[in-house]
């Protein structure tokens, strides 16, 4: 159990980090003054997309497992691909103003943006992948969503700073060759038997 709770964290936290969302969530940070607000509203949107993965990722659990362990790699390395072609995008956005609203609209606001950004984004579709692959669908729920509320926490803490220091294009470049080296390990290990 405890396993697998850090094999979500640790796999989906490299995978948020250069993620649409975790720009999105700077974004946010940068345009709203209220960051816990941002925190939590992109949290929560979190939770759901999360819980939503696990859910069909305990179904799959059901099917036999050399498909499921077949679309997992698939998954990783199709993943590895799209974030490698990402890291050649311009993330150059807004005109850096900021805009105050009220709490509950900006907490709003910023979990609204995560519902609609993350459905059938890379990490939901991993998390749903390893709750198919793990014993424990709990496990995974909290790793996954500890990762992914851990780097909208950084976002939020280092609001534009992260992209000044390490150029998002390195970031998702390597996240790439993570979800690459996993994918072929998992393709491997099907192989193997």
């Amino acid at each position: 159990m405890i396993r697998d709770l850090a094999v979500a964290f640790g796999t989906i936290f490299i995978a948020e980090l250069p993620d649409k969302t975790m720009v999105a969530t700077l974004m946010l940070a940068t345009a709203m003054p209220r960051r816990l607000a941002v925190w939590l509203g992109v949290s929560a949107g979190y939770l759901v997309h999360v819980a939503v993965a696990v859910a069909a990722g305990s179904l799959l659990a059901r099917l036999p497992d050399e498909p499921v362990r077949a679309v997992v790699a698939v998954l990783f390395v199709v993943g590895g691909v799209a974030t490698w072609r990402a890291s050649t995008a311009d993330e150059e956005d807004g005109d850096g103003s900021r805009t105050a609203g009220s709490w509950l609209r900006t907490f709003l606001v910023a979990a609204s943006v995560i519902l609609v950004a993350e459905f059938a984004d890379f990490t939901q579709l991993a998390t749903a992948g390893l709750a198919a692959s793990s014993g424990s669908a709990g496990a995974v729920l909290v790793g996954a969503f500890l990762a992914l509320s851990s780097v909208a926490g950084l976002a939020v803490l280092a609001g534009d700073r992260i992209v000044r220091v390490v150029p998002l294009a390195t970031v998702r470049r390597a996240a790439a060759v993570v979800f690459l080296a996993i994918g072929a390990l998992a393709a491997l290990s099907l192989a193997a038997g």
